[in-house]
């Protein structure tokens, strides 16, 4: 069963995106800031982490930065989840370390896609 950090402040989009990962039989570790997405990225040791770039604490942009440039977590799929759809947000997450970028309100089904993909390429 694959373990999926989700990293989200917003309570409303928190419950919403964990229940139907987990109704997909995904396990689902949340953290809701940035310094607790970068100590879950290693406690919890996720198969993927989806993270909002807009958290407290420690923003999205940099708490990617901290976990792609940590050896134990490097390897670790990251997609972003922002409200951001400017021209040149999308180049700016693949900059900071995300692997892929996905905009809010999430397409569940866009996004599960993304999600299965990234999962099948990494090592069992």
């Amino acid at each position: 069963m694959p373990t999926i950090l989700l990293v989200e402040d917003n309570e409303l989009n928190r419950d919403m995106l964990s229940r139907r990962l987990e109704r997909k039989g995904y396990t689902v570790a949340v953290a809701v800031d940035g310094a607790e997405a970068v100590e879950k990225s290693r406690s919890a040791v996720p198969d993927l982490i989806l993270m909002d770039m807009n958290i407290p604490i420690i923003d999205g942009w940099e708490a990617t930065r901290r976990i792609k440039a940590a050896a134990e977590t490097a390897d670790i799929p990251l997609i972003a989840l922002t409200a951001h759809a400017m021209a040149g947000d999308r180049e700016k997450a693949l900059e900071a370390g995300c692997d892929e970028y996905e905009t809010k309100p999430v397409e569940f089904a866009r996004l599960l896609e993304k999600i299965e993909e990234f999962l099948q390429r990494r090592p069992a």
